[in-house]
């Protein structure tokens, strides 16, 4: 039995179930009283120093694990889930759950204790207790019901003697202090009559106080019979109030020591530390008062190294040292009554430092554009250019390239001046004292004196040109550089803030877009943006070389207490820079610009007299292609197609076509006027040059120099395998087309031009060799007696050899045209039609001389002998000769086509002659001599060179009978 000190148990000699109270106090057991366990140690002094040294000390061992170091989390101790349910029982809660839940080991000294055990015993009661409980179902005990009887009673009684008493004394806030109350239980009217006391007045009193007293009793009694029916909850509460009282002065014993223990560790280990955290902190303060100090020593110093940079031009450091001690007085100096006028004198220094800058760089950009262009490609003074660029920026001065661009203008106008005057004083015809003006001075030059000077302006320019372009690259790299110093600090903000940074694939949206398109060189926004890409993967790489050490010390000043720089937010954004990119490209765009115009004023000032329009074609064309060649070295240079220049020089294309076209026409009109329409020989010359048309070279060849062995002329111009019969005009007339090739091949920007004039001049060809051929014009222009067949073959055969090179003009042309062009060429196939009606009409001018000499022989006929008749032999010498005349001049071919026609009209003529003659195919003697006549016809037209195999058919001429 476990016995609970202060709980009354079941005495020894007292009847089952009833507990009575202890007597003797001896015989209580109570649990030893354990004292708290040593957390807080007390000094280290007897006992306890000893337990203080062998517990963790929290000085020695600070720096390791002990127990101090462990924490519990009371909630989370409380609802541990690895209990089903919370547990509550008094020696789990004051041992732990291993007490309760610890399996104990049987005794080695007891028997296992079975059911079998009491085997024996069960049998033995087992009847009785059958027969005690069916005794006590029967009979009830007596005890029990006398108790219950007079409890019962007892209660009854008690309760109507409770009801005896007013209600007024049961109320919760019963006070005689209350004058109601008080009157309603002390009734003092009866006790104040007038007459004084009397015996009645005693009797109440008495009577008041009787029944005062059997209300006190009736309580009493009832509530000593509660407290007899509750005595052993009063005891138990009574025993629990003395251990309450144990534990109580146990603990006021144990919070005496744990004091004690608390005032030792505060003396010991919280005194000390605290005074030496005391003085870390003053010590701290102290520092940072210094700090502060040499800070304003600094700030102080600020503005005599401002004038010190200054001195040496250094303005980017200058303005950073501006910006960086702008910030100190603003973030750290703030509300310094010595430093209030510092801030308004920075800002005035700044302005003066912005205008310094911009005259400065007024000033580079005026040496670098004037110095002599026979120096190196080198920019000048790199390192001064780069600060300069980079201060402008960061100023946000973003119109300092209008500076460049005007010093640019003035340099163009002066290297034209000084060209020029370079070549008049090496021309001693020119007088400058007389003639003063630039213009004037340049028209008095030869040709080649001018074509000089123009040359060495265009070599001047190309120099200029990439100065100009070198310096830009320059500014264009800090540009870029500032670009990227931007969005390096953007990409260290997102990753500060968490955020990703693009990939590389990632498309860039519609300002980085733009922003790419402004700073790319070419012409492609695919290429803009995948260089847009590029330098956002290469960011971290420098993109310009040579930087000073002002410009590259700006990415680790004017920090913030972020760490991040504050420089982005003095450079101009992206977008801003981006544009100052582009108009680096236009500033250069303009300088080729610049330079076209000036060359154009040269060349404007040389053609005011009209001498460019009076050059030879040679001339020309070497002025056409010194322009072309500077064009295309600026368009290389510069990726800029200047019109003005092409413009100019196709205006004088134009003056100069014309003006060769003219010649070429009148000395055409000449030579026709003079042609005597003879076959002329052809000499080599012009044999080779057919050849190497032939061959595909449309070019004039180059003239062989003199003492080279002259070959013989030929009677005929072969080509392609025939023979070309020519007058002298027709082989001028190939030179001068030629002459048309060649010019379109040195300037091909009047293709359209020429094209045009040279089908003017194949169309006056043409219309005036009709005029003086088929219209008998040579009669009077030259004196020729007659217009005879072998003039009109020989013309023929000239239209038929133009013919043949005017596909070959053609195809060159097409090649030099551009595709919307083509439209012109429509002119080649007009004049071919013209020509080939042309020849048609000289070919029925042959047949019509024949045709007329027929009819006029053929009508004298008469079929009588002899034999042949004279008029058929008069008919075959005329054919012989018309074949004598042609043979020479037509191919076979056409000679065939050709006396096959004059065939046919003789048989129509002699067809009506026999019919009017009455002559039949009837065999008679007319059809005889007849067939006598047309036998010797035939015999001799078939008897001359290439007719021999020809068709006659001569049975057409008789008329078939019905």
């Amino acid at each position: 039995i476990i016995i609970i000190p202060g709980v009354p148990h079941p005495s020894s000699g007292g009847s089952e179930g009833i507990f009575r109270k202890d007597r003797d106090l001896s015989s209580r057991h109570y649990r030893p009283v354990h004292s708290l366990p040593d957390v807080c140690p007390k000094e280290p002094t007897g006992e306890a120093a000893r337990v203080l040294c062998e517990g963790p000390s929290v000085v020695a061992d600070q720096h390791r694990w002990t127990v101090y170091n462990s924490k519990v989390n009371l909630p989370a101790a409380l609802n541990d889930p690895r209990l089903a349910k919370r547990e509550s029982d008094f020696f789990t809660k004051t041992w732990g759950l291993d007490f309760a839940e610890t399996e104990v080991m049987p005794s080695f000294y007891l028997p296992n204790i079975t059911k079998e055990h009491f085997g024996p015993y069960l049998q033995e009661t087992a009847q009785r207790e059958k027969i005690h409980e069916r005794c006590k179902s029967i009979c009830s005990n007596k005890d029990e019901l006398d108790a219950v009887s007079s409890i019962t009673n007892n209660h009854d009684k008690s309760r109507t003697e409770l009801e005896q008493v007013p209600k007024i004394f049961m109320k919760p806030d019963f006070a005689l202090d209350d004058p109601t109350t008080f009157h309603a239980v002390l009734p003092w009217s009866h006790f104040n009559s007038a007459g004084g006391k009397s015996s009645r007045d005693m009797a109440s009193s008495r009577l008041l106080q009787e029944k005062l007293s059997h209300y006190l009793d009736v309580v009493e009694v009832s509530i000593a019979r509660q407290i007899s029916l509750r005595s052993e909850a009063f005891f138990h509460a009574m025993s629990s109030q003395h251990e309450l009282q144990d534990r109580l002065t146990e603990t006021t014993r144990a919070v005496a020591v744990l004091r004690g223990r608390a005032a030792a560790i505060e003396r010991i280990m919280c005194e000390g530390p605290l005074r030496a955290l005391r003085q870390a902190l003053t010590r701290s303060n102290c520092a940072r008062l210094h700090n502060k100090l040499k800070l304003m020593a600094a700030v102080h110093q600020s503005q005599p190294t401002v004038q010190l940079l200054l001195s040496t031009s250094e303005f980017v450091g200058a303005l950073e040292l501006i910006a960086t001690t702008k910030e100190v007085l603003q973030l750290e100096l703030q509300g310094i009554h010595s430093f209030r006028h510092l801030g308004s004198q920075l800002c005035e220094m700044e302005k003066l430092i912005d205008k310094m800058m911009v005259g400065d760089f007024s000033m580079y950009s005026r040496s670098d554009l004037n110095r002599s262009l026979e120096d190196d490609g080198q920019v000048m003074e790199k390192d001064r250019l780069e600060s300069l660029v980079f201060g402008l920026l960061r100023q946000r001065k973003l119109d300092f390239l209008d500076i460049y661009s005007d010093e640019m203008i003035l340099a163009a106008k002066s290297i034209v001046t000084q060209s020029v005057v370079d070549s008049v004083s090496q021309i001693e015809e020119i007088d400058t004292d007389i003639v003063t003006k630039l213009a004037d001075q340049m028209r008095l030059m030869t040709f080649p004196q001018w074509f000089e000077l123009l040359k060495s302006v265009f070599e001047n320019f190309i120099l200029f040109l990439k100065r100009i372009k070198v310096t830009l690259s320059v500014v264009r790299n800090v540009v870029l550089e500032a670009l990227d110093s931007n969005q390096k600090s953007r990409l260290l903000e997102r990753a500060a803030a968490g955020g990703l940074t693009e990939a590389p694939g990632t498309p860039l949206n519609q300002e980085e877009a733009e922003l790419a398109y402004l700073t790319h060189e070419g012409l492609f926004i695919s290429d803009a943006l995948n260089d847009a890409l590029s330098r956002m993967d290469g960011c971290g790489s420098d993109s310009a070389s040579g930087t000073t050490e002002s410009s590259t010390s700006r990415e680790h000043v004017n920090t913030t207490e972020s760490g991040y720089t504050v420089l982005e937010d003095l450079m101009p954004s992206d977008l801003e820079l981006g544009r100052v990119a582009n108009n680096i490209q236009e500033l250069l765009y303009t300088a080729s610009d610049v330079s076209h115009d000036r060359c154009v004023k040269v060349l404007m000032a040389r053609a005011k007299d009209g001498s460019l329009e009076r050059l030879s074609s040679a001339e020309f064309v070497f002025l056409s292609q010194a322009v072309e060649g500077f064009v295309r070295d600026t368009e290389k240079l510069c990726c800029r197609r200047s019109v003005s220049l092409r413009g100019a020089l196709q205006s004088q294309a134009n003056r100069f076509v014309h003006r060769f076209h003219e010649e070429r026409k009148t000395k055409l009109s000449l030579l026709l006027d003079n042609e005597r329409w003879k076959q002329a020989e052809v000499p080599a010359e012009f044999q080779d040059l057919v050849n190497s048309i032939a061959d595909g070279r449309i070019t004039l060849p180059e003239r062989k120099p003199q003492g080279t062995e002259e070959r013989k002329p030929s009677d005929y111009l072969h080509i392609d395998g025939q023979k070309y019969a020519v007058v002298g005009t027709v082989l001028l007339l190939i030179r001068i087309f030629l002459e048309y090739c060649q010019c379109v091949n040195d300037i091909p920007s009047i293709s359209t031009d020429i094209l045009t004039r040279l089908s003017d001049l194949l169309k006056h060809f043409n219309s005036r060799s009709c005029q003086l051929v088929l219209g008998a014009g040579a009669l009077q222009v030259v004196g020729l007696k007659t217009i005879t067949t072998k003039n009109l073959a020989l013309a023929s055969r000239c239209l038929q050899l133009v013919v043949h090179y005017i596909p070959v003009i053609r195809a060159h042309f097409e090649t030099k045209l551009a595709p919307k062009q083509y439209s012109v060429l429509r002119h080649f196939d007009h004049i071919t039609k013209d020509y080939n009606d042309h020849i048609a009409e000289i070919s029925a001018k042959l047949m019509a001389i024949m045709d007329s000499l027929f009819e006029k022989v053929l009508s004298k006929y008469e079929v009588k002998a002899p034999m042949p008749s004279a008029c058929f032999r008069n008919v075959c010498k005329q054919m012989a000769k018309m074949h004598e005349a042609l043979y020479d001049l037509l191919p076979e071919e056409q000679a065939q086509m050709l006396f096959l026609r004059i065939n046919a009209s003789f048989k129509m003529h002699l067809k009506r002659q026999l019919a009017r003659l009455g002559v039949h195919h009837d065999g008679g003697p007319q059809h005889g001599l007849v067939t006598v006549d047309v036998a010797f016809y035939t015999e001799n037209v078939q008897s001359l060179r290439a007719l021999e195999k020809l068709d006659l058919n001569m049975a057409e001429i008789w008329e078939q009978k019905r």
